[in-house]
């Protein structure tokens, strides 16, 4: 009797329930109306850099075309991968996700999180080779390398990160659907199985370490190599010029790995941490990066703001 009814349970599971704060009301409306301020914040300033670099000439180069219109849409993608099912929950409680939708979501988040790293790590590049390196940059940068770079960042991440939904679709499900967090994170919905989680737990750990860790080894090697080349500098402003711009890109790409480690951290320290810190980090992760990345990496570069005040005047 017993097996009949595990077998029963496990075929009614159709879909998951993402168990958003719901311990905590408060903290459902107290987030939802800068949630959503930083979710029409993204969106708009991603879009205006996108339509800003397609309708502008001068912006045709390789590193705005290309990259920087990457990392808008890889920002957008997230956003709304993540960002209106949450305020859906927390206005409508529309709690239910199907499988299906669990696992796409799944595979976005991880795949495109790793997509973003590679493009910090090919623009610090970028970013080298134009003060370290300033008369071959045009030989360097070129169309053909950054299509190489684009093709890099899309293969790489999309391959490696696909076995994880793969192997949280393939556990058994047959006890509890409740996702103990407001996205489909992988091993929030890996532990509701009946199986040994033991190799999700590993590939996500492995997969996500090497790459994410690599990125950042390549990163902070960049602007190292920057920064000596920076003080060596002995042309006046040009020092002070480099600093502010390559400094603000830094510290954007720090605090895009910062949220990233406090969250596992707080997640493998989750008997220490209150039980939402992890699921807000989480939540936020998908955000905060995404509003600040287009004002950081295209308001503040000088060819891009000119680009938006020209379409501005022409609107009027």
């Amino acid at each position: 009797m017993t097996t009949q009814h595990n077998v029963t349970t496990s075929t009614e599971i159709s879909d998951f329930l993402l168990n958003c704060f719901v311990r905590s009301p408060s903290w459902q409306l107290w987030l939802s109306l800068p949630l959503s301020l930083l979710f029409l914040l993204a969106m708009g300033a991603n879009a205006t850099l996108l339509v800003t670099i397609r309708m502008e000439a001068s912006l045709h180069q390789p590193m705005y075309y290309y990259l920087l219109s990457l990392l808008s849409v890889l920002d957008m993608v997230l956003c709304l991968t993540v960002i209106p099912k949450v305020l859906a929950i927390f206005w409508f409680d529309l709690r239910s996700i199907s499988f299906s939708a669990c696992f796409l979501q799944m595979y976005i988040m991880n795949s495109f999180l790793a997509m973003e790293s590679c493009t910090f790590m090919v623009m610090a590049y970028d970013r080298y080779v134009a003060i370290c390196h300033p008369l071959r940059y045009l030989s360097i940068i070129n169309e053909q390398f950054v299509a190489k770079a684009v093709i890099f960042i899309l293969a790489r991440n999309v391959l490696l990160t696909m076995p994880i939904p793969i192997l949280s679709a393939r556990l058994h499900y047959c006890r509890r659907n409740v996702i103990e967090n407001c996205i489909c994170a992988n091993m929030s919905v890996s532990r509701l199985s009946c199986d040994n989680v033991t190799i999700n737990r590993m590939y996500q750990f492995a997969g996500g370490w090497t790459l994410l860790g690599c990125d950042l080894i390549l990163i902070f090697l960049s602007y190292t190599l920057i920064l000596r080349a920076v003080l060596r500098l002995k042309a006046e402003g040009a020092v002070a010029k480099a600093l502010s711009t390559c400094g603000s890109h830094f510290i954007l790409i720090l605090f895009f790995s910062t949220v990233l480690l406090v969250f596992v951290l707080t997640h493998v320290a989750k008997k220490k941490v209150c039980a939402e810190v992890p699921v807000l980090l989480n939540v936020l992760h998908h955000v905060i990066p995404a509003a600040l990345n287009p004002i950081v990496y295209g308001v503040r570069t000088q060819e891009i703001k000119q680009g938006i005040q020209r379409l501005l005047r022409k609107g009027w």
